[in-house]
């Protein structure tokens, strides 16, 4: 399995918009970060965790043709604001975008993409799946549907069926992950950004964990036996909704995993060659076993 760091900055991006700082303007494209996200490659399926404004970028970058899955840790825009650029997929793929998220995540997209979910929807729209997700696992399958969507010029997506007619895509376009069956078994992961809950994700020996700041104790569990995590930093400074540098450290010495890498990177720290050699400094320093190091987009992780 391998992932894939396609944004590993904070919502603003690095470059910052007007910023002029040293990271803003280093010519090191490790310091040129889009908004967090990451691609988990497994099993020959592709599973894109949180889909934000770079969405389009990243998936360009990357050469990316094809999703099976888009798992959202939780509704801030930095992590669901491409949503609306699957429509791309769902022309060249033509089948509607698969979307894990819990209940609280789909009653915000319903008031942010209300033209996703009319019915019938608006030539143009997205077409998307939603499967309703608990913090407990859960298993993403292949995009295997019989059926195809397909594009009516001025009235949108439908299914083509097998005798050839074309049937209006469904209204109820939301139903509950389970386990079980074939594909790709992935384990939620809770954790608080402020005092929002919000979900990491783990599947195999990778754990991808952003935007918290604590985790609850009957979680770590679930943490055990990692070759690598991820985990989010903003500042040097306690953060309402983020985990400082301190604390990052901390969680990434109780976790234990063979390799902890930093996202959702702010503009605070060095460039990214003055930040690595800090990080292997303070882990010395203080007897921390993990490989703490900043990720960078573009960085790929092989299991």
């Amino acid at each position: 399995m391998k992932l894939t760091f396609f944004g590993t900055g904070t919502s603003q991006g690095i470059p910052i918009i007007g910023c002029k700082c040293p990271v803003c303007s280093s010519s090191d494209p490790r310091d040129k970060r889009l908004r967090a996200s990451a691609l988990f490659e497994v099993d020959g399926l592709n599973i894109l965790v949180d889909c934000g404004p770079d969405f389009r970028t990243q998936m360009i970058r990357a050469d990316i043709r094809h999703l099976d899955a888009i798992l959202l840790t939780h509704n801030h825009k930095d992590h669901t604001g491409g949503l609306d650029d699957v429509r791309s997929l769902n022309y060249v793929d033509r089948r509607p975008a698969e979307i894990y998220c819990e209940a609280k995540v789909l009653e915000d997209l319903k008031r942010e993409y209300p033209y996703a979910f009319a019915f019938p929807r608006y030539p143009g729209s997205p077409e998307w799946h939603i499967h309703l997700i608990e913090n407990k696992p859960f298993t993403v399958h292949p995009c295997a549907d019989d059926k195809e969507l397909v594009w009516v010029h001025d009235v949108g997506y439908g299914y083509r069926m097998p005798d050839g007619s074309i049937q209006p895509t469904p209204a109820d376009i939301v139903d509950n992950a389970e386990l079980g069956g074939k594909g790709v078994e992935v384990q939620t992961l809770r954790g608080i950004h402020g005092k929002m809950p919000i979900l990491g994700f783990r599947i195999g020996p990778i754990a991808y964990l952003t935007d918290l700041s604590s985790i609850p104790e009957e979680e770590f569990c679930k943490l055990e036996g990692l070759e690598h995590v991820t985990l989010n930093t903003v500042t040097y400074k306690q953060h309402h909704s983020h985990l400082s540098l301190d604390e990052a450290l901390a969680l990434a010495d109780r976790i234990g995993a063979k390799h902890t890498w930093l996202t959702h990177l702010s503009h605070n720290f060095p460039v990214h060659e003055e930040f690595s050699a800090e990080l292997r400094r303070l882990c010395a320093e203080r007897g921390i076993h993990s490989d703490v190091q900043p990720a960078y987009d573009g960085l790929v992780l092989e299991v």
